[in-house]
């Protein structure tokens, strides 16, 4: 980002905050859509991220720290919209004919089966996931976008990866290995 634009938005240029806006917001967006899993959700998060940036923009320290500035806002606005506690909301998406492969049931399956087990995962776990292994933070980035310690971040994804990986499991059970564990 160009510090003299994130300057520029300090000092209250309305027209250097749109560009600003401009070139985050679909970041921003994917990331909170992929951490709500509900696309009103996080547009209602990433307008939120927006106005604290706008408000907050004055106070911010370091204008090379911006995009690491709006990953904490935004996470903590998906965060709140997290806590709104919405429903879920079953999502169908139409494949074109030629879009089908062979093998789009087991693909399609397979994605069902992830989307389910990433929504057992928390938000805060779920936000660690996404800006690793979705965005390609490094894990100190992370944790500064979320302000929380370094540890905690490695922790919090350790846990998220173990969750995913016990939900998969259970997933893929057959119904007579689950009732021959019970019995």
């Amino acid at each position: 980002m160009d510090r003299s634009v994130v300057e520029r938005a300090a000092r209250g240029d309305r027209d250097a905050f749109a560009l600003l806006t401009a070139r985050s917001i679909d970041r921003m967006y994917r990331i909170a859509e992929r951490i709500l899993r509900d696309p009103e959700a996080a547009r209602d998060a990433t307008q939120q991220a927006l106005v604290e940036a706008w408000r907050g923009l004055p106070s911010l320290r370091d204008p090379d720290r911006w995009e690491a500035w709006t990953y904490r806002l935004l996470v903590r606005a998906a965060y709140r919209e997290a806590g709104r506690g919405q429903p879920f909301v079953g999502r169908v998406r139409l494949l074109a004919n030629d879009a089908i492969v062979t093998d789009a049931a087991g693909a399609i399956a397979d994605r069902d089966e992830l989307e389910r087990a990433f929504r057992s995962l928390s938000p805060e776990h779920r936000a660690v996931v996404v800006l690793h292994h979705c965005e390609g933070l490094p894990l100190t980035e992370v944790a500064a976008a979320l302000g929380i310690p370094a540890g905690t971040a490695r922790s919090r994804l350790h846990n998220a990866l173990r969750t995913l990986r016990a939900a998969l499991e259970a997933e893929r059970r057959t119904p007579s290995d689950r009732k021959d564990r019970a019995g």
